[in-house]
């Protein structure tokens, strides 16, 4: 049933784009003959771009399926579902228990010795002495997962796991350097590399989840999927919005925080971005060399991982784009594990990236996994509140992830201005 889905939807892709280029097409022939192009014309594009992404989403998830099914006996990919043991199912369960009931001695006993001696395994380790109950990591996993498929970034950019927030990286900016020398020659030492340290800055990241004390006292109601469900999205937005424009108090540095410069690799301060200016005040560039000035601002070294980031309003500018000989620069995905492009590189469709506007940095380019560095403290803390809103239960969810650009070589940034 997948692959004939898949399928389908490829076709789907195929179709939209043909009638969006039509659409388009009329559209600068509006604009040609009467100066503007006509309201219906617009909101038929716009209908077009929103279904070309809707049609790309569906494809990504049928993709994952598949992948999954042609893995030696079905293991998921990293970051997906996979058979539990048996000491993190019965940690699980007793934690499911507790949710239901935390004023039963017993479960409340059992889940604490779930939580540690052989069986500490089950849970996310390191989890502090903040109070409640740490989440059994088969239940964070599943929380975790949301941050993926909400946060692009996250699934672009580097992300470690550490155990304190003074974790920090080291990062060579100048790289070694070498000589040449004959047979006998006198071998002079050469100059070290210049290594700048990153330290990522970190909060706590939140849910407050509320369901009533009824729903928790029926059996048919899946106390698990609806946690994972209601903490997940939130926290997940929440550090979406972090890592594209966060401040870095307490919260990660955002990639678009400070004042990116228009100077280049050579002369620019280490953690500020290069910028290159549409050409337009408040409008994106009327050439695509803007754009091709952007991919080759980024060195070589970098633009085989290298990606473009943007919104979706932004990305249906990009798809109206044509090169010389009137080729669409931007190419929708018509065969399985092939991402759409513009181009040649991959586009992320990043909703917490800026709209266009005077002086805002709506479209990124880079090799994020290089630039940008996501540190996730080890361990899932909760707190069952029934106390302060009668007749609910609420749930306190937290962890804490720090963020910061790792490498400013390896992103570049459109900025909306005439220079």
């Amino acid at each position: 049933m997948s692959d004939i889905n898949l399928t389908e939807t490829i076709e789907k892709i195929g179709r939209a784009f043909e009638e969006h280029k039509a659409t388009n097409d009329n559209a600068l022939a509006e604009m040609k003959k009467a100066g503007a192009t006509s309201a219906e014309t617009e909101q038929k594009l716009a209908r077009i771009s929103d279904e070309l992404s809707r049609l790309e989403e569906i494809k990504g998830r049928l993709e994952k399926i598949e992948t999954r099914q042609a893995r030696p006996g079905g293991e998921p990919m990293p970051g997906e579902k996979r058979q539990i043991t048996p000491a993190e199912r019965e940690h699980r369960d007793a934690f499911v228990n507790w949710l239901r009931n935390p004023a039963d001695h017993q479960r409340q006993t059992e889940l604490r010795h779930k939580e540690s001696g052989l069986e500490r395994r089950a849970v996310d380790t390191l989890t502090g002495g903040a109070g409640g109950f740490a989440v059994p990591e088969v239940i964070s996993r599943e929380i975790s997962r949301f941050g993926v498929d909400i946060s692009p970034v996250r699934s672009v950019a580097r992300v470690v796991t550490a155990g304190s927030p003074d974790y920090k990286e080291l990062v060579d900016v100048g790289g070694s350097t070498f000589g040449w020398v004959g047979e006998t020659d006198a071998r002079p030492e050469t100059d070290t590399a210049t290594l700048q340290e990153v330290a990522p800055t970190f909060g706590m990241a939140y849910a407050y989840p509320k369901a009533s004390e009824e729903s928790l006292n029926d059996m048919f109601f899946n106390v698990e999927e609806w946690l994972i469900a209601s903490a997940g999205e939130a926290i997940a937005k929440g550090e979406g919005a972090a890592f594209v424009s966060g401040n870095g108090t307490k919260r990660p540095t955002g990639f678009l925080n400070g004042t990116p410069v228009s100077t280049a690799d050579a002369s620019r301060a280490f953690g500020v971005l290069q910028f290159i200016a549409s050409g337009g005040a408040s409008a994106m560039p009327t050439s695509v060399d803007t754009f091709i000035d952007i991919v080759h601002s980024l060195r070589a070294t970098y633009r085989g991982n290298a990606r473009w980031m943007c919104n979706k309003l932004t990305l249906a500018g990009l798809r109206k784009y044509k090169d010389g000989q009137g080729q669409y620069l931007w190419q929708p995905s018509l065969q399985a594990g092939v991402p759409s492009t513009f181009l040649g590189y991959e586009v992320v469709e990043a909703e917490d990236m800026p709209n266009v506007g005077a002086n805002a940095f709506p479209l990124a380019f880079g090799d994020f996994r290089e630039g940008y560095l996501i540190v996730d403290l080890a361990g899932m803390r909760i707190t069952r509140d029934e106390i302060t809103t009668p007749g609910y239960v609420k749930f306190y969810v937290r962890k804490r992830v720090g963020g910061r650009v790792k490498n400013s070589q390896a992103i570049k940034l459109l900025k909306i201005a005439a220079s």
